[in-house]
């Protein structure tokens, strides 16, 4: 992100960024583990306070949150984790919630997802943190974890194309 930002001014080493991006409407978006990191992110704007960093809202699609039940397999992917209630993997439990770096999230979750209820925990804690953001979710019915990426022509993960697209145009 740094790297991506050194663009702000126009004084970036690379010139489509210089010239194209548009640094006040920032979103970040990540699929499974991928909104993990996306939601680390805008949290650590939001709680360090990067100075230059502005991120209007993030896309979270089938985010792959942990809960806070010991799991050896988290162990083993996430050696330097503080265990079960470490808020880069659980942030239902993240006393720093309330200050998450922007002001719009957008969650999805799938219905047939193991992870269903963790993005909808998720949706409902942030609700509920005094984050002063809006955050919404979309369920998408008889779908599995990432189905858009196993079938991304298929009508619903179309759907979900536009509905982030909207999203993003929207704000």
């Amino acid at each position: 992100m740094q790297w991506a930002f050194s663009h702000k001014n126009s004084g970036g080493p690379e010139a489509w960024l210089n010239e194209h991006a548009d640094f006040d409407r920032v979103f970040l978006a990540g699929d499974s583990a991928g909104a993990t990191i996306a939601h680390n992110m805008v949290r650590r704007v939001g709680v360090d306070g990067l100075e230059g960093f502005k991120i209007v809202g993030i896309i979270l699609v089938h985010p792959y949150f942990g809960n806070n039940e010991p799991s050896k397999f988290l162990d083993f992917i996430f050696p330097t984790s503080t265990g079960p209630d470490d808020h880069r993997i659980y942030p239902a439990g993240d006393s720093e919630l309330s200050r998450l770096g922007c002001t719009k999230v957008l969650v999805f979750v799938a219905e047939k997802d193991g992870l269903n209820d963790r993005g909808k925990s998720y949706h409902e804690v942030l609700k509920k943190s005094g984050w002063d953001g809006t955050v919404e979710i979309v369920e998408t019915e008889g779908e599995d974890h990432v189905f858009h990426l196993f079938n991304p022509n298929c009508d619903k993960a179309d759907d979900l194309v536009k509905r982030m697209a909207s999203f993003i145009k929207d704000n």
